[in-house]
């Protein structure tokens, strides 16, 4: 008996379980149907808005309380991170740095070569690159060697220019590589004459490294900022190629000629490409009224320095006589 009224109890609750599950399915469904039916403007909307503007501040504070403990969480995990993670974090980092190094390294080559291919335009260079592969060795000597020789077609003679004006002339040369004497070289000089003016002169270097313009007297205009340019005479450097700008004129007295200090345009010191002219044409050569003015020039300084030197103050002094003819 008493197990039948157990199982009739539970029957019982089963039902009351099931007719209340019932009844809430309907008053949902018609709740949403009414809430449908009223498209926002009725009262189960008014219903539905008032209880979001209820809960949703408590739904925020419970986002802000929560975010801390995320911040947390997420600085645990960094901190908990596995060493290999680390190591690989670190080692795509300096992949990153090495890729972009090289990629400006690219870059800047890029944009020397074509200045170089700038100036082979601009004044019709006969030319083959080649690469700076060693500075001056002393300080005595004002060269550089590059990697191109006499198996390129390099010959000693040829002049050497960067991408902002003349470098220097081949001095000596092995099958694979050669030497440039630079124009800053007391060993060197170069026929030029002033841009502006074009005041004939030879730039010349120096022990020290400087670069002056030489043979310029005084009754030619010089002006500082002028540029220095070859003139194509004798043929060995084409005409118009810079050299330098003028940065002084002095001249003491009792000097037959001017005193120019010149800075060179060239990138001295900071080679790493360069230019060898392999040939002059006729076209960069002195013309015949050019070297024809040069030689004027030359004749105005040497009758100059005659009369600046004048006859001896001693009365009766005559000059000494040349050997006689046997």
């Amino acid at each position: 008996m008493a197990a039948r009224n157990s199982l009739g109890g539970l029957n019982r609750n089963s039902d009351d379980r099931f007719r209340v599950f019932a009844i809430l399915v309907v008053i949902s469904v018609v709740l949403f149907t009414i809430s449908c039916r009223e498209a926002g403007s009725g009262i189960i909307s008014s219903v539905q808005g008032a209880a979001s503007v209820i809960v949703s501040p408590v739904r925020g504070a419970g986002a802000l309380v929560t975010v801390p403990f995320q911040a947390v969480g997420n600085l645990f995990s960094n901190l908990t991170a596995g060493e290999a993670t680390l190591s690989e974090l670190k080692a795509e980092n300096e992949r990153l740095i090495a890729e972009n190094a090289a990629l400006k390294e690219a870059d800047a080559a890029s944009e020397r070569l074509e200045a170089l291919l700038g100036i082979q335009s601009s004044y019709d260079l006969v030319s083959t690159g080649a690469r700076v592969i060693s500075g001056p060795t002393d300080s005595a000597t004002s060269s550089i060697v590059i990697d191109k020789g006499s198996l390129a077609g390099i010959e000693v003679g040829m002049p050497v220019t960067d991408s902002m004006g003349l470098v220097g002339q081949v001095r000596s040369v092995t099958p694979t590589t050669a030497t440039v004497l630079l124009v800053t070289d007391e060993r060197s000089g170069v026929s030029a004459m002033v841009q502006e003016s074009r005041a004939h002169g030879e730039v010349v270097g120096s022990a020290a490294g400087t670069l002056s313009l030489a043979m310029v007297t005084p009754e030619l205009t010089v002006n500082e900022g002028d540029l220095v340019i070859t003139s194509g005479l004798g043929g060995v450097y084409p005409k118009g190629l810079p050299i330098g700008v003028v940065t002084s004129i002095s001249r003491a007295e009792g000097d037959l000629y001017q005193t120019i200090r010149l800075r060179p345009v060239a990138l001295t010191g900071a080679f790493e490409e360069v230019l060898v002219v392999t040939e002059v044409s006729q076209e960069q050569r002195a013309t015949a009224e050019e070297a024809e003015e040069a030689q004027g020039q030359e004749i105005g300084d040497l009758a100059q320095a005659t009369d600046a030197d004048g006859p001896g103050d001693d009365e009766g002094e005559s000059a000494p006589e040349g050997p006689s003819e046997s």
